[in-house]
């Protein structure tokens, strides 16, 4: 099995939401419609688990929240043939904290991002695997314009990254180099990403789409 990937020692970990009415990508079910945000939620881990397991870089678990028992995410199994595994409880910290530390004692690496990032692409998780692989820093993350992070991998333990940080503000990448930097740890960065958050994002996909469109055969920011 280990031949069939570039980084068989290494995770890639996947964050998701059962896809609920009105509990996913609320911000954006004003213009959309509960029913039409859930639908985006959902096009966009396709599109994640699609490029996560196609590209074949390392397997591939599928963390769910609440549990991982809805419907949704036993199809997206039977799809991808990914691992279900369950969140842990508390913040959204507490919970990356406890997924990539269990995969960790595994003896494997561990690189972990949201289902829903579209910024995301094989050449990114490619190039945050290999870093993480090859101990280019202890931690790798990938910010992202709205001032979080869109990916963390990590060749250790670090719990004081996730601790006292206001998740969901601009201030939390911000806050996290201060945690790395005060525990002395190594960290390298990747370029500037972005989620489909809030209006203003979605329009943003869009005309990157538009754009796309007209010039791209092969778009980057393609949601099926």
């Amino acid at each position: 099995m280990s031949d069939r990937y570039l980084f068989p020692n290494a995770r890639l970990l996947v964050f998701a939401k059962a896809p609920v009415l009105g509990q996913v990508k609320t911000r954006l079910a004003r213009q959309l419609g509960a029913r039409g945000a859930a639908h985006l939620y959902k096009k966009l881990l396709h599109r994640t688990l699609t490029i996560a397991i196609s590209t074949r870089l390392c397997p591939v678990e599928l963390w769910c929240a609440p549990g991982v028992g809805h419907g949704f995410f036993a199809a997206c199994r039977r799809k991808y043939g990914v691992r279900l595994r369950r969140q842990g409880v508390g913040d959204l910290g507490q919970r990356m904290n406890y997924a990539l530390n269990q995969v960790l004692s595994q003896g494997h690496y561990g690189v972990l991002i949201g289902g829903d990032c579209i910024s995301l692409d094989a050449l990114e998780l490619r190039d945050a695997l290999q870093r993480v692989v090859t101990g280019t820093a202890d931690v790798v993350l990938g910010p992202a314009l709205d001032g979080g992070y869109v990916l963390v991998g990590l060749r250790q333990p670090c719990s004081a990254m996730f601790q006292s940080i206001a998740w969901g503000t601009a201030t939390v990448m911000a806050a996290t180099r201060r945690r790395l930097r005060r525990a002395g740890v190594t960290w390298s960065e990747l370029a500037m990403g972005w989620d489909v958050d809030t209006p203003a994002d979605l329009k943003r996909l869009r005309r990157v789409q538009a754009e796309e469109a007209a010039t791209s055969a092969s778009p980057k920011y393609s949601v099926v």
